[in-house]
């Protein structure tokens, strides 16, 4: 029995998997937290375990968002400081690994079939070689996924934290714009702008420039509600406010320009794979070549780009099915 977990920012899912000690079989259980909710991650397993009726464990792995170092993290969009150790002591078991979340998205996707996937660029499936993994949600997080000695090997970053390199001249004049908000501290990182709150980002700016009318009935949902991002992108895809629609386009052309980077500097013949919890939502914007032509936007390299896949995740336990696959293989690890 394995005990896996993918911690983020707003949502924290939880796993058991049955294994034979080869391969990882059926999920048995499952639940979401608000991460939020909860002050640490032991509290949280505590309960997930109650519920599930106290099962005996082998093994354990959570992928956190954040740098993992010596087994530990203080994940980047929560109040937690998770330990392999800490965690080891509260289940009870000795083998408990901590890995980066997009570390254990990108050991998932070696198992995804061809239904949980959407593919917005065929290329050549032939050639193989290196991965490119980028996902966006509460945070940004990015993976490159090796090829070497006949396997993949996942390699953790925080490429997210890079700096932003606006493209056009209404990047410029955000750049600028924002790094005048005290928030961010002089420094504006890719995912202050390519994230969930990063929409809501674009969104202001381009509500401070007058660049169309705020709706009224937009406003309210915005103020009202839990997410702010979420009542943008629903009003951009169905075209009923021209600010959310603005604000939409420039999010998933920075999305495909970010994306294009990341298999420049992978050189991602074996595909790009766009994870975390928005792309699905936006799945029709997604198709509509905004992205892809970002994605291509970088002169010589086109054709190289052209020929690498590109394809949205659509399975969000990608993530848990990884960690179980890395428990497997090594025991522990930090």
């Amino acid at each position: 029995m394995i005990l896996v977990g993918d911690v983020g920012g707003t949502k924290t899912n939880v796993a058991l998997l049955e294994t034979d000690g080869r391969e990882v079989g059926a999920v048995l259980a499952q639940h979401k937290f608000p991460s939020a909710g909860y002050d640490s991650l032991e509290k949280m397993v505590g309960e997930f375990l109650a519920a599930a009726g106290q099962p005996k464990l082998t093994r354990a792995c959570f992928g956190v968002a954040g740098p993992v170092m010596d087994g530990r993290v203080d994940a980047t969009n929560l109040k937690w400081d998770v330990s392999a150790d800490s965690l080891s002591g509260a289940l009870g078991i000795e083998h408990v690994s901590i890995i980066n979340d997009l570390e254990a998205t990108a050991y998932g996707v070696e198992v995804l079939a061809p239904h949980q996937l959407h593919t917005l660029n065929e290329g050549d499936a032939r050639r193989g070689g290196h991965r490119a993994l980028i996902a966006a949600g509460t945070g940004l997080g990015m993976a490159s996924i090796v090829w070497d000695e006949g396997r993949y090997h996942p390699v953790p970053s925080e490429g997210g934290h890079i700096d932003f390199a606006p493209r056009n001249g209404l990047e410029v004049e955000m750049f600028n714009h924002l790094l005048k908000n005290e928030e961010f501290g002089g420094h504006l990182s890719y995912e202050r702008v390519l994230s969930g709150p990063g929409l809501f980002t674009v969104y202001n700016f381009l509500r401070d420039i007058k660049f169309a009318e705020e709706a009224d009935w937009l406003a309210a949902e915005i103020n009202n509600g839990d997410d702010a991002s979420a009542a943008i992108s629903k009003a951009a895809l169905q075209k009923k406010s021209e600010l959310a629609m603005k604000a939409l386009d420039m999010f998933v052309e920075i999305y495909g320009a970010m994306a294009g980077n990341l298999s420049l500097l992978v050189i991602a013949t074996g595909g790009c794979y766009i994870g975390g919890g928005i792309a699905p939502k936006i799945i029709e914007k997604l198709k509509d070549g905004t992205f892809m032509e970002s994605f291509l936007a970088k002169g010589r390299f086109r054709a190289l780009l052209a020929d690498m896949p590109v394809h949205v995740i659509l399975d969000d336990k990608t993530a848990l099915y990884g960690a179980a696959r890395q428990a497997l293989q090594t025991g522990v690890q930090a």
